[in-house]
């Protein structure tokens, strides 16, 4: 029998699932923000019934005849907001009735980039399921970023098992990597480039090794390195990593000994051995007829 789901007390969703992310500079913002999800106003009877999760209510609206696609002034829909709560029932249940899984609110946010951002890993499923995109339009705001950004582990898992474009680039943002790096999402960064992200694409002239250098994060300046990425690439200020390391930082201290030192061998032949399977094929790996060992060292593991 359907019940509803646990309700979620308002103010608490917003101020959990529209925390602004801190770590791009304010003209950056505007392609990784929530959008608002309308003014109070025009807010539906199924808006209120989704973003709370009473799953009983929004089948009893749906079955009074109420329209599942009916949009606030900014555009926001009760997918949206059962989305963006981790309602997964309730946007299943809009879903079934016919809610367009790819509308998008005034800000260009869609359902699929409200539950990533929040990490909603069952919702952003349901939703790829019945054919939500993984991007709209070159300068919307992206699901695979936000998670990126926010430490959405599992929902970035499952946006690149669901085939999303690991070096989807936003002109003004850059890659995902790159993102990851800027915020310092270690975890992130790994998931990315175990899923074939290029080590090189970062935002312009600017690779992920200078994000994660100027954010002293040797960990992921570590991963990178690992990976392949070049100490010697410079940014539109001619800079390398090295250079726009904080001085005396443990970042840059690892970069000055790393580039005195020769790469193993055996790095170079697993960079070689990934290069020509492809990022296509990365998966395939487990099943090359190699020793057990040689095979985790190909998958970084």
């Amino acid at each position: 029998e359907a019940v509803d789901e646990s309700p979620v007390c308002r103010k608490q969703a917003l101020r959990k699932h529209r925390k602004r992310v801190q770590c791009f500079p304010s003209s950056d913002l505007t392609g990784i923000l929530i959008a608002s999800q309308g003014s109070w106003a025009d807010r539906s009877p199924l808006h209120e019934a989704a973003s709370q999760g009473r799953l009983l209510t929004v089948r009893k609206l749906i079955s009074q005849g109420c329209n599942v696609n009916v949009l606030t002034i900014d555009h926001v829909s009760p997918l949206h907001e059962a989305s963006l709560s981790d309602h997964v029932a309730c946007a299943k249940a809009l879903i079934e009735a016919g809610a367009n899984v790819n509308v998008t609110s005034i800000d260009g946010v869609t359902p699929l980039y409200n539950a990533c951002s929040s990490d909603s890993v069952r919702c952003a499923e349901a939703l790829l399921e019945n054919g939500a995109k993984f991007q709209v339009g070159l300068f919307q705001p992206s699901p695979i970023h936000v998670a990126a950004s926010k430490g959405c582990h599992a929902t970035l898992e499952a946006l690149i098992a669901w085939g999303a474009d690991v070096d989807y680039n936003i002109p003004h943002m850059g890659t995902p990597l790159y993102i990851a790096c800027i915020c310092k999402e270690f975890q992130c960064a790994r998931i990315l480039l175990n899923g074939g992200a290029n080590v090189h694409k970062g935002r312009f002239l600017e690779t992920p090794l200078h994000a994660a250098a100027q954010e002293d994060c040797t960990e992921i300046v570590k991963e990178l390195l690992a990976f392949g990425a070049d100490v010697n690439a410079k940014n539109h200020e001619m800079k390398r990593p090295v250079e726009v390391a904080p001085p005396s930082s443990l970042a840059e201290g690892f970069l000055l000994l790393y580039e005195a030192v020769p790469r193993p061998l055996s790095q170079l032949c697993r960079l070689s051995i990934r290069d020509c399977m492809g990022r296509s094929r990365l998966s395939l790996i487990p099943q090359l007829h190699l020793p057990s060992i040689l095979k985790k060292f190909l998958q970084y593991q």
